[in-house]
């Protein structure tokens, strides 16, 4: 893709989007606060208590806990008289020692031809696994039906249910010590033979017969597809067992499908968690609002949106702004990640924020 058309699609808006109709739950009565939690195996039920006692104080309702004894965390939440969503990152396996060494060829491959597990972008974390594999998917439904049948689980929230970012986000360039104006063999996912041997048999032609394959509508509309079935199977699975299924998504539909193909605004999720972490796009607190505005129009009424926060970005007062800006473009609540940046001032002045 040349430079100039990518980076007018770079600032582009979405004029519409599609909407799968899906199964969506009630919109939640009042502007609610939620918070990303890293769970441990070293607390037990009192202090998980103690932990979100304090929290409940400061109006949060809702928590989002990767890690630990799940059930005993979520028993904690409840005895507090919060909401509990299980978090768990679905395609990047980078701490899954099992399936890399018994399914290396599961990780996906990048236009280079480099595998994620030998080669990981950017970071040494990014192993990444190939959603369009049916085994993959078959694998990930295993993984959140056991989390969805643990008790106290009223939800579970995928994370990391995307592809590795084909360019990062503005504000992470200097970071790395790019300029990311196109899009880069060694960041560009997934090309592994079952990715091109499928789209193939779709289209006709094998995406790297191509002199740009970046240029090609169908090859990007393949990828996140193939995110996108992965959802719905998910989805299903969850349903199953009359728990809803939420998700940290990229900010906004438009950059979503760009940076990591991702297509949230089609999937069929009971909430919606997208990641409005304003420095990481190198922008104001007032971006938030534009990006909250652009998710609520794609997404339908009843499917409620949780504006991520990111707290290192945000002192207590700009927090007050940041949520309240979010409120008045109409995000259902915020989401702070994470939980372990939470101070005292933070907690009282979201108080004044949400509706408890």
């Amino acid at each position: 893709m040349k430079r100039r058309t990518f980076l007018e699609l770079v600032g582009a808006t979405a004029a519409s989007t599609l909407v799968a109709p899906g199964l969506a739950a009630a919109a939640p009565r009042g502007f609610r606060a939620w918070t990303w939690v890293h769970g441990n195996n070293t607390d037990g039920l009192q202090q998980w208590r103690d932990r979100f006692a304090r929290f409940r104080a400061g109006g949060i309702t809702g928590v989002i806990v990767g890690g630990g004894p799940t059930a005993l965390i979520a028993e904690a939440a409840h005895a507090e008289g919060m909401s509990f969503h299980a978090w768990a990152w679905m395609l990047n396996r980078s701490g899954d020692s099992w399936v890399q060494s018994k399914y290396p060829e599961w990780f996906d491959v990048s236009r280079k031809g480099e595998s994620s597990l030998t080669h990981p972008p950017y970071v040494g974390y990014y192993r990444w696994l190939c959603p369009t594999r049916p085994e993959v998917r078959a694998y990930l439904g295993d993984l959140v039906k056991e989390i969805a049948q643990t008790p106290g689980v009223e939800g579970v929230h995928l994370d990391y249910i995307r592809h590795p970012d084909v360019i990062l986000p503005r504000g992470l360039w200097a970071q790395y010590h790019l300029v990311q104006d196109h899009e880069m063999p060694e960041f560009d996912f997934c090309y592994c033979t079952v990715c091109r041997d499928t789209f193939k048999q779709q289209s006709g032609y094998d995406p790297l017969s191509l002199a740009d394959p970046t240029a090609d509508q169908a090859w990007r509309e393949f990828r996140w597809n193939s995110i996108t079935q992965l959802v719905r199977e998910l989805a299903a699975t969850v349903r199953t067992h009359n728990k809803v299924i939420s998700a940290a998504v990229f900010p906004t539909p438009t950059l979503a499908r760009m940076q990591v193909r991702q297509a949230w605004d089609q999937w069929p999720l009971d909430l919606v968690f997208p990641m409005t972490y304003h420095r990481f796009h190198d922008q104001g607190i007032s971006w938030i609002g534009d990006a909250v505005r652009e998710g609520v129009r794609a997404i339908p009424a009843t499917q409620p949106l949780i504006a991520g926060l990111h707290l290192p970005d945000l002192d207590p007062s700009s927090l007050v702004f940041a949520a309240n800006t979010a409120r008045a473009a109409g995000a259902a609540g915020v989401s702070l990640y994470d939980s372990g940046g939470l101070s005292d001032a933070h907690l009282t002045a979201l108080k004044w924020v949400v509706d408890d």
